[in-house]
């Protein structure tokens, strides 16, 4: 590739001696070399804060092999299962050995050197500069000394590595420093951590997750359609709010809002008490679905591009016998309490109601620690991710019954395939900056319609509210998930993604595989992957475990399937690990290194016009 002479010159501030950019050549033409790193995968973490912090302590059990590879001959499985508790969990781990009589001076000085080792291997893949950035600020120079000591024939490193362990443990910083080294450790365990959507919702602690998240080093979020919802809210759509509400109460989260937003409930009991002669859970949420119903008809009615007529049902109630008929069929509504309802204006707010949410939408907007959540997870989220050769989003491509690229129109104008996944990203971008109106109705169709990336499915949450019968809680998919076992189809979305259909996959969460039926989490012949396997535990009785991640380093791809948390105090009193089994789904004819990432393009990119840099200093042009 050719570059401008201004380029050049620009380029030559950064490195201004030809000495300079001989030195850069040589680092980045090492980094090629180096094996790629570890990328994790997760999705569908719905708030369940214990089981999540857990994966992401053990990296999907990434720590522990490496554990009993380095040590099952001289610890056994027990004392490599009792280290890796301790690198886990190390503050909790040394208190509870403490007390137990069991943290002397030479147990600390023992874990410490138990863990150096673990540490260096794992330093292995990358430079020194890099390991440097992940030690813990505080520990970095006593770290740097202590995982890369020269062996000589006097064994003067070994006598000063000791000194330097003694003095940690004489000074009382033994504590601190077994923790830093486990922080180091999980840190160089995985490069890169993959988000694959859906971080709020049912269970109760979504908020300390994105705290987690935003501690962690290199990490990005493929949005799912709970995190489109929260970010709808949080951005002032009316129609998102009611929702968010609704799905609060009917997973007994509202301390969620309350303690981790300072989102009141009060306005909405004192709405109930007013309109519905009292405040309970089954009030608060009939109320929130009757207005929710209502937001979501006259969004319904300003965008018929959506094709969401069908969804306009508060119009089709016979007041008469409480009956609405759908499909051609009547069926009986589950209650006659309606007094906000106006059969002449079904879809029009009551006064009351107006002021509600319009407390609300203050209430969301103004949230600080919402905000700050929201504005991270928009930042370093995407509707999709090309990487490394593999596709990740959260829902789906929207299909065509007959396996073409559905459309979806907003404000006039058609998207289909790649473009419409593009789009998301500006109209998200726009809901978030700019919260007009458009954009945040969008933001209520890419959490619940049917051509949605994000969701997939016609929500039926009307029927599911008002009607008992069972036969119309059933709700339609896109055509996408029919065909997530035919190999042409898949490697027809790789294509429109630029990706190579023979050795790219497509990384999926949104759809919970029912294992205990026998469903496969592998699709297309392992050209798909759904990891959702139900970190969430209203999923688990469905699907009979406890989640999917996927792990792909340097040697191949790997799936693990993981079983139910037991809890922190059982892995700090038992040992007792997030247990999982490990499926290598494809092992790479060789091992794949630096170079052949997308990293590793950006490099070669770097090298190319450093190249050109150094013959315009060697030929006087510069």
């Amino acid at each position: 590739m050719e570059y401008s002479i201004e380029y050049l010159r620009l380029l030559a501030e950064k490195h201004p001696s030809e000495a300079a950019v001989c030195s850069e050549l040589i680092n980045l033409k090492s980094i090629l070399a180096l094996p790629k790193g570890t990328e994790h995968f997760i999705s569908d973490l719905h708030g369940q804060y214990d089981a999540v912090c857990h994966i992401l302590n053990n990296c999907s059990g990434v720590i522990l092999e490496k554990t009993l590879a380095l040590y099952s001959d001289t610890l056994g499985e027990r004392g490599c299962r009792e280290l890796c508790s301790i690198i886990y969990y190390p503050r909790e781990a040394l208190t509870r050995l403490e007390a137990r009589g069991e943290l002397s001076d030479g147990r600390l000085s023992d874990i410490i050197r138990q863990m150096l080792p673990l540490a260096e291997m794992l330093s292995g893949k990358y430079t020194r500069s890099y390991v440097r950035k992940r030690m813990p600020q505080d520990y970095e120079f006593v770290l740097d000394e202590l995982l890369h000591m020269q062996r000589d024939e006097d064994e003067n490193q070994h006598r000063y590595h000791d000194a330097i362990i003694s003095a940690i443990v004489s000074s009382g910083a033994a504590r601190d420093l077994i923790t830093a080294i486990s922080e180091l450790i999980k840190s160089l365990a995985v490069d890169r951590l993959h988000v694959v959507g859906d971080i709020f919702d049912r269970g109760a602690q979504p908020e300390r997750i994105v705290d987690l998240l935003m501690a962690h080093s290199n990490v990005d979020i493929q949005w799912g359609n709970h995190d489109i919802l929260w970010m709808g809210a949080a951005a002032g759509s009316p129609a998102c709010i009611a929702a968010v509400l609704r799905i609060s109460l009917d997973y007994g989260n509202m301390s969620v809002l309350e303690r981790g937003y300072g989102i009141s409930l009060r306005p909405l009991t004192e709405f109930c008490e007013k309109c519905y002669g009292g405040a309970d859970a089954k009030r608060y949420k009939h109320a929130l679905s009757i207005l929710g119903f209502k937001l979501e008809g006259q969004l319904i009615s300003r965008h018929p591009g959506f094709e969401m007529d069908e969804r306009l049902l508060l119009d089709k109630i016979d007041f008469s016998d409480f009956t609405v008929k759908l499909a051609g069929k009547r069926y009986a509504l589950n209650t006659k309490d309606f007094p906000t309802l106006d059969p002449a204006h079904p879809y029009a707010l009551t006064s009351d109601e107006e002021a509600l949410i319009d407390e609300y939408v203050s209430a969301f907007r103004e949230s600080l620690p919402l905000r700050r959540h929201m504005d991270y997870i928009f930042k370093n989220g995407s509707t999709y991710l090309c990487c490394n050769g593999n596709l990740l989003f959260h829902g789906c491509i929207p299909l065509t019954p007959e396996g073409g690229f559905a459309r979806v129109r907003h404000e006039g104008q058609y998207y289909s395939g790649r473009a419409l996944l593009d789009y998301c990203d500006r109209v998200v971008a726009r809901a978030w900056a700019q919260r007009d109106e458009s954009a945040l109705d969008m933001m209520w169709y890419l959490w619940c319609g049917q051509n949605s990336p994000f969701s997939g499915r016609c929500f039926h949450t009307f029927e599911l509210a008002l009607i008992d019968d069972e036969e119309t809680w059933v709700e339609p998919k896109n055509a996408y998930f029919d065909f997530w076992e035919d190999v042409d189809v898949i490697k027809m979305l790789l294509r429109e993604f630029g990706l190579d259909p023979e050795t790219g996959h497509i990384i999926n969460g949104h759809t919970p595989v029912k294992a205990k039926l026998g469903e496969s989490p592998v699709k297309a012949g392992g050209k798909l992957f759904i990891i959702d396997g139900g970190f969430c535990k209203a999923y688990q009785p469905k699907t009979g475990l406890a989640g999917y991640t996927l792990i792909y380093n340097s040697h191949g791809l790997r799936l693990k399937s993981h079983r139910p948390f037991s809890g922190v105090a059982a892995v700090l009193d038992e040992n007792a690990d997030m247990e999982s089994d490990s499926v290598c789904v494809e092992t790479f004819p060789r091992r794949r290194y630096i170079g052949d990432t997308d990293h590793g393009k950006k490099l070669s990119e770097r090298i190319d016009a450093l190249n050109s840099l150094l013959s315009a200093y060697r030929s006087g042009l510069i």
